[in-house]
Parts: C-alpha cells; sequence; structure tokens
C-alpha cells in the first residue's frame, strides 16, 4: 500500500506544482534569474520532503554547518532512487543542479523541473557525449551553479560504498570549487537498487566538511577521487554501526545494525 500510496502521491504533487513550472519558466525568458532560482530552490526542497515525507520516513542531517556558501561540487554515495530528493529536501539552497543519467528525467513533468535546475545528463557508454556533458556542468558552476554528483555510477546493489569513478571529479578539477562529501544510509530502504517496493527507516545524510581544491597540483587531483570514498565509506560504517576501515560485507535491508523495517 505505501507503495502505491507515494507513486499517486508524486504524480498529484508534480501535477499540482504545474502553474509554479510554468511562472518559472516565465520569468528565466523575462531574464529574471534571481526569482527564477529562488522558486526553483523552493520547489526542490519542498518536493524533496514531501516525497520523502510520504514514505513516513525522517531523515537526521548531519553536518550542516559544514556547507560552503561558495559554488561546489558535492561528492555522495548512490543507495536508492529517494537519494536525490533526500538531497535535495535539505541542501536546496546551496545546490539543486544533478550531473547523472537520464533516468529521473524520463518522468515527464520531472523532466521540465530539471532542465529548469540545470541538471546535466551524462552518458557513460559514450565518451564524446560525456566529456560534452561535463564541459556543460563546468559551465553553470562558473555561472555560480552547484552541482551534486554520485561517482559510483549506479545505486549500489549490495549498500556497499563501491570505487568513485575518477570522472566525477573532473568538475571539480577544471572549476577549482571546494568537494563537499556527502555519506547517505538506510535510502536503500526506502527504495532499493533492482526493486519497485518503498519501505519506511530513519535516513541518514551526513554532511562532511569541504575540501578545498584551489591549490592542487596533479598529484593531488589524482588521489581525490580515493579520498573522498573513503571519508564518505568511513561516515556510512560509523552509521551502519561498524567498525571504521573494516571491511564490509553486503547487508540487506533487515539486517543491518541501524536498518529501519520496510513495512
Amino acid at each position: 500500500m505505501r507503495t502505491l500510496f507515494v507513486v499517486i502521491y508524486f504524480a498529484f504533487y508534480l501535477i499540482a506544482k504545474l502553474p509554479m513550472l510554468w511562472k518559472v519558466k516565465r520569468l528565466r525568458e523575462a531574464g529574471d534569474i534571481a526569482e527564477h532560482d529562488r522558486l526553483c530552490r523552493e520547489f526542490a526542497a519542498d518536493w524533496g520532503k514531501k516525497v520523502v515525507g510520504s514514505t513516513g520516513s525522517i531523515v537526521t542531517v548531519k553536518g550542516m554547518e559544514n556547507l560552503p556558501d561558495e559554488p561546489a561540487v558535492y561528492i555522495a554515495n548512490h543507495l536508492s532512487y529517494f537519494d536525490v530528493p533526500v538531497i535535495l529536501g535539505n541542501i536546496s539552497d546551496h545546490a539543486y543542479s544533478l550531473l547523472a543519467k537520464d533516468t529521473v528525467q524520463k518522468v515527464p513533468i520531472m523532466r521540465k523541473w530539471m532542465e529548469e535546475f540545470h541538471c546535466v545528463n551524462i552518458d557513460r557508454d559514450n565518451p564524446r557525449e560525456a566529456m560534452r556533458a561535463l564541459q556543460q556542468a563546468e559551465e553553470w558552476i562558473k555561472q555560480g551553479y552547484s552541482f551534486i554528483i554520485f561517482p559510483e555510477g549506479t545505486r549500489s546493489k549490495d549498500y556497499n560504498v563501491h570505487e568513485f569513478k575518477s570522472g566525477a571529479f573532473r568538475v571539480a578539477q577544471k572549476t577549482k570549487v571546494p568537494v563537499v562529501p556527502i555519506a547517505l544510509w538506510n535510502t536503500q530502504v526506502l527504495n532499493a537498487s533492482g526493486s519497485l517496493k518503498v519501505g519506511k527507516a530513519p535516513v541518514t545524510m551526513t554532511i562532511l566538511p569541504a575540501i578545498e581544491t584551489s591549490d592542487f597540483d596533479r598529484k593531488a587531483w589524482r588521489a581525490l577521487p580515493a579520498q573522498v570514498e573513503e571519508i564518505v565509506r568511513e561516515a556510512v560504517d560509523a552509521e551502519r554501526g561498524l567498525p571504521v576501515k573494516e571491511s564490509l560485507n553486503p547487508a540487506l535491508p533487515d539486517s543491518s545494525p541501524n536498518q529501519g523495517e520496510p513495512k
């Protein structure tokens, strides 16, 4: 029942927000970018909170003091389709643009919102198109927008943190903006990879201290993906109740120490 309720709620929410979408589009066309961006931030926060709230889940956010005031690249682990609403619902004042695969943009009305958010699709199977997407994201960052990136490339099926691909960090390298690691846990209970079922769980989002990159040399950039991966893994381990640096075994949603129970 929860799954059906969330799907219906999501559809009706997007329809109810159509007048706001039309207004945002008109503002952009009229050149009122400040008001356009304000309404985009407002929608992103409201959408994220209400979509997650429709599952009955509660999100605990740690480390809000680590959010920089300047444009940045936010790097998060990827467990669920709910990762996006969890993040947008809590940091849209700082970031609402996504560098991601086109899954979310297949939803008709949501696709239009993503366009207004300056989101960029990336096709990892087409190197030329992927490079063009990264360059587009770089241009938006230069105009003052932050980006949220999931460098694992896909949702984790065993809930471990997997390799952070170096290409995801190119946007930060080209723009010299801070990199902000984000660790997510329990969003896999809301909707696990390969499943259509929606569950309920206490979700944790931990924002780690920003990494300044303005003076990075080539060696530091090469080391950064593994460095951020380890920072995020340690934060996820802490939420799972595992010793830091312990080699993880796949944990199912109903067996992890800090796990909520899907209903």
